[in-house]
């Protein structure tokens, strides 16, 4: 398995040619080219299959990787739900979710519990306010970007492929060099057995 800053480099490296290439199959549309490549970028150094462990793209985090340690204690390292072709990345992306959407709602319900009005308007206001939330989220107000929000999610996708390839590429080398060098080891056994038994047939 590569080490953290060979998976950044590769990032890095492929980060061009990611763009280029969706921009060019895109027809030139550069917003969704470089919302491919913000994706890209992301997944790659901040949003990594890697965060099953205390790796880099973990401490990247800083004061908020605590919230990778229950996902961490929950998935198994290189296992298929979080090295998994779309469903790692599915995975990190709901759960990453879950707590945005628990600080924003929060944060904006006590901004609106704590504005000026009297005490008994503060608490039929947060009741009126999660439920014009709600209503926002169920008539599809997002739906007008789901463009972005498909070009950035392919992004966080082909991220985390990149990643995928080269574990696989990296493991299986190892695993080959190590075959071969048991090969090597086999072969030189039996080459200094052979002239033994030779000498033995010669005394009998």
């Amino acid at each position: 398995m590569p080490a953290g800053h060979t998976h950044d480099r590769i990032t890095l490296w492929t980060l061009p040619a990611v763009t280029g290439l969706v921009f060019l199959l895109t027809g030139g549309n550069s917003e969704l080219a470089l919302l491919v490549a913000a994706g890209y970028f992301f997944s790659g150094l901040m949003l990594s299959p890697d965060l099953d462990l205390r790796s880099r793209p973990f401490r990247r985090w800083g004061w908020f990787k605590w919230i990778w340690v229950p996902y961490q204690k929950t998935i198994k390292h290189r296992s298929i739900f979080s090295h998994g072709p779309i469903i790692g990345t599915t995975l990190r992306v709901v759960y990453l979710a879950c707590w945005l959407s628990l600080v924003v709602i929060l944060g904006l319900a006590l901004v609106r519990l704590f504005s000026d009005f009297s005490g008994t308007d503060r608490l039929s206001s947060l009741p009126r306010f999660l439920s014009q939330l709600g209503r926002f989220f169920r008539n599809g107000a997002l739906w007008s970007y789901r463009w972005q929000a498909s070009a950035f999610l392919l992004g966080l996708e082909l991220g985390a492929l990149s990643h995928i390839i080269s574990d696989y590429t990296v493991s299986t080398y190892k695993k080959y060099k190590k075959s071969k060098i048991k090969q090597l080891h086999a072969s030189g056994r039996k080459k200094r057995q052979s002239p033994s038994r030779r000498k033995g047939r010669q005394r009998k």
